[in-house]
Formats: C-alpha cells, sequence, structure tokens
C-alpha cells in the first residue's frame, strides 16, 4: 500500500453578526457605542455589512504587492471565496487601509531621513495619465516610495532632506550629486552595462568599454576576495589605489569615437565616486541593486495596469507600496500588519520602524562598524576621500 498527500484550500466564508450595545451618558447625554476587537468599522445602520479585514488584506496584496487591477482582485475573491465586491469598492476598500497607515509611512520617511546608508532610484510613473516620477529610498531596514510631479533635486530633498549626511547609493544622475553632506557610491552596474550595450552597438570600437568594464569587474573581484578574508584591509586599499591609478591612464587620451568620449566625460565626473565600497568593505555596497529590486516590482504593475488615475490613488499607490516593500524586508507578515492595522479603532504606528540611529559623519560611522579599520586606524581619523560639509568641489580619492 502507498500513501499520497494532496494540499488543498478551504473556500468558506464566515459571517460575524456583532451586537453593538449603544446608551448615552447620564450625565453629558453625548452618545456611547462598543466595540468589538473584531469589528473593523463603527458604522451601522445602512452600512452595516461589511467586508472582513482578511479579505480586504488580500484585496492589498493582490493589487499592490502583485499588480492585479482592482477588477482581477475582485473577480478572485468572487470565484474562490463567494465575496460579491465591485472593482470601485475593492478600491474604496484599499484607500481606506491606506488612510490608516499613513502614519507609518511619514515615520518610514522620517527613518529614511536618519539613515547611515541609503539607496535611492525612480522611475516614471503615469497619474491621471500625465508622466510623474515614483521615487524609492531604500535602506537595510525600511522602503519609502512618493510620487511626485518632477525628477529634479527639489523632489529628492523634499524625501531624504536637503541636509542628508549619510551613504547615498544612486545610478549617478546628477541631481543626486546636490546632497553636498552626502558620501556617495556610483553605481558599478549601470556603468557596466553601459558598456556592454556599447560594445554590442559598435564592436569596431569596442576597446575603451570593454576596459572600462574589466577595471570595474576587477574592483568587484578584489572587494569579494576582502570578503572572502584572503586579502588584509591594507592589501585592499593598496590594490585600489592601482586601480584608480589605471583609471585615471585609461581617461588621459581624448578618444576619437564620440560615444566614447560621452563615456569618458561622465567617467570623469564619476571618479570620485566608483570606489566608495572599496574603502569602506561590507559597510557600503558596489550597485544600486537594493532600490531596482522595488523599482522592478512596481514596473511590473505599471505594465499591467499603466498607473493611476488619480492623485489619491497615487498616494494610496505610494503609502501601501512603503509598507509591503518594508515588511518584505523584515520578514514580517504584511497580511497579518494589514489585518491587525483595519481592526485598530484609531490609525495607529505599524511595528515596521528601525530602532534609532544617531546620525554621524560618514566616515565616523565606518570606523565604529567595521572592526578591521578599528584596528587599523584611529577612530577619530576621517577617511581622506569624503567630502567636507562645506566643500561643493567633488572630492579626489588619496591612494591609501
Amino acid at each position: 500500500m502507498e500513501s499520497q498527500c494532496q494540499e488543498e484550500i478551504v473556500r468558506r466564508t464566515w459571517v460575524r453578526r456583532f451586537h453593538i450595545p449603544i446608551c448615552r451618558c447620564d450625565q453629558c447625554q453625548k452618545r456611547v457605542q462598543g466595540r468589538h476587537p473584531l469589528q473593523t468599522s463603527d458604522a451601522i445602520g445602512a452600512a452595516a455589512v461589511q467586508v472582513g479585514p482578511e479579505a480586504i488584506a488580500l484585496g492589498v496584496l493582490m493589487n499592490k504587492a502583485q499588480g492585479l487591477p482592482h477588477a482581477d482582485a475582485a473577480e478572485i475573491l468572487q470565484q474562490g471565496f463567494g465575496l460579491t465586491m465591485s472593482r470601485s469598492g475593492i478600491c474604496r476598500a484599499i484607500q481606506r487601509v491606506s488612510r490608516k497607515a499613513e502614519a507609518t509611512w511619514h515615520a518610514l520617511r522620517d527613518a529614511a531621513r536618519r539613515s547611515v546608508l541609503a539607496h535611492m532610484d525612480e522611475t516614471g510613473w503615469k497619474v491621471n495619465a500625465q508622466l510623474c516620477w515614483l521615487w524609492g529610498v531604500v535602506t537595510q531596514q525600511i522602503t519609502y516610495c512618493e510620487i511626485l510631479p518632477g525628477r529634479g533635486f527639489d523632489q529628492a530633498e523634499s524625501i531624504l532632506g536637503a541636509d542628508y549626511a549619510g551613504w547615498l547609493i544612486h545610478d549617478g544622475l546628477q541631481l543626486y550629486y546636490k546632497f553636498l553632506k552626502a558620501a556617495h557610491q556610483s553605481c558599478a552596474w549601470h556603468l557596466m552595462a553601459r558598456c556592454r550595450r556599447m560594445v554590442a552597438a559598435s564592436p569596431s570600437t569596442a576597446g575603451f568599454p570593454l576596459a572600462v568594464k574589466q577595471l570595474l569587474e576587477q574592483a568587484l573581484a578584489l572587494r569579494d576576495r576582502y570578503l572572502a578574508q584572503k586579502i588584509s584591509l591594507h592589501g585592499l586599499w593598496t590594490a585600489t589605489g592601482r586601480l584608480e591609478t589605471k583609471l585615471d591612464r585609461l581617461l588621459a587620451p581624448t578618444q576619437r569615437d564620440a560615444a566614447n568620449q560621452r563615456l569618458a566625460n561622465h567617467l570623469r565626473h564619476e571618479r570620485p565616486y566608483l570606489f566608495t565600497f572599496l574603502y569602506c568593505p561590507g559597510l557600503v555596497d558596489a550597485t544600486n541593486n537594493l532600490a531596482e529590486r522595488v523599482m522592478r516590482i512596481l514596473v511590473m504593475a505599471r505594465k499591467n495596469w499603466g498607473g493611476n488615475r488619480t492623485e489619491k490613488g497615487a498616494r494610496t499607490q505610494a503609502v501601501l507600496t512603503s509598507i509591503l516593500c518594508t515588511a518584505k524586508q523584515q520578514d514580517q507578515d504584511a497580511f497579518a500588519l494589514l489585518v491587525d492595522l483595519l481592526r485598530s479603532a484609531e490609525p495607529k504606528l505599524l511595528d515596521l520602524l528601525p530602532k534609532e540611529v544617531a546620525m554621524t559623519q560618514p566616515g565616523n560611522q565606518c570606523f565604529a562598524e567595521a572592526p578591521e579599520i578599528r584596528k587599523t586606524f584611529n577612530p577619530s581619523t576621517p577617511i581622506p576621500f569624503l567630502p567636507s560639509v562645506q566643500s561643493v568641489t567633488p572630492p579626489i580619492f588619496d591612494s591609501p
């Protein structure tokens, strides 16, 4: 005899009836209404029949996490659980969740401003058929998203604050360098991808982009060797100085090909920010992949239903995307968090906020967190390549 196991879902809908006591105060005659912990609303009368919090939470996940349109989410609830909801009904229910989550959303923005390290990226987003931009800030613990009508420093500043003084990792867009107090890392992956495209487009002039790509790959391999404890910190920084010298020699001559010259000009601007990750290995990422992964989820949703029709819908998108991505980062159950939020009588802060971290200068934070650096150098000595708070001129790396 053989055994066979089969997992199956249970299609069952529970109907809860709440008997709500209503009375008036003997002193002030104020109306008082009871509330059960499982209720999600105090509405009675014509609005007494409601959809429960678990069904709404599932609708939020289908729409915001999986990218399904409202109509598809409503149809799944109908076919799978027998719950009749219109497209507009589930849309309004999701907006109610967003309003309750806004306090946590604002707290996530404040946490991003206090973070020691942040990845930042942006992507196009349609709101009422008009081009806007969805901005994302990702730290080690939280994600904050906001949809804004522009792609300039004013929008970035409204999220992080002009005085942000942590490590900022990005794709090299010019506006990010206006954060004068931040220490920057330009994404190596974006540069390598650009080199690959140039090689594919013009194999006859591929020597320069191939050399740049090879140098960046050597930098990543050098980082991996250090993290694998195959070389010392002093050896890492010595090899980094050699890579910088090699890059300077590569950029010295004028390129005959126009595309190669544009790449060289870009690299000359990015020169101070290419190898930050080698001076603080294990603390600063070489790529902006952390933010890119969040953007990829949103791009898939955008391809399914195009964006948002209203400003209110765009705000709902930003709020709930921030909550869901942060919960995923922290390995928390987003479904349980949403259900708990819906059952709360008042808007509440979800348990998603990181512990308070005192903001310090990036160099001192690097020394504080890296035991190898603490053994080798005096923690009170700043790293020589870090930008000065008062300096507007991009810094130049010094070989260790």
